[in-house]
């Protein structure tokens, strides 16, 4: 488990709705499909947004999850945790108050998070 890093402010509501854009934003120069940026804050206590994308097989997911993390990490952002990996098809990588689902296309289409969300306001939204 590694430590997050304070150097990013995430105090109040923009901020963390901006960490969860340039999450969107990073992930957008990555083999990444179908970016989406979610607000679970008047839903759930789990977290303030989830950032949900995929990637078409093993090879872009790890790239996918190295790409996003190497990049935060530069910016003194690093996650609290990460769990799955890519043989899963489904990596979760908790930033605390913005929480980022990469899955295979398979098991998007699967779980479907944007359905079982679907009350959730959609923020942005990355074809």
């Amino acid at each position: 488990m590694t430590q997050r890093s304070q150097s990013i402010s995430t105090t109040t509501e923009e901020d963390i709705r901006d960490f969860a854009i340039t999450i969107a934003d990073i992930l957008a120069d990555t083999p990444a499909n179908h970016t989406r940026v979610m607000d679970i804050r008047g839903i759930s206590t789990l977290a303030d947004f989830f950032v949900i994308s995929s990637g078409e097989n093993e090879r872009q997911l790890r790239a996918i999850t190295r790409q996003l993390t190497e990049e935060l990490a530069s910016r003194q952002a690093r996650p609290s945790r990460i769990e799955g990996d890519a043989a899963s098809g489904w990596i979760l990588i908790d930033y605390g108050d913005v929480v980022v689902h990469v899955f295979s296309d398979e098991l998007r289409g699967f779980y479907n998070l944007e359905e079982l969300w679907q009350d959730a306001p959609v923020v942005l939204d990355i074809q």
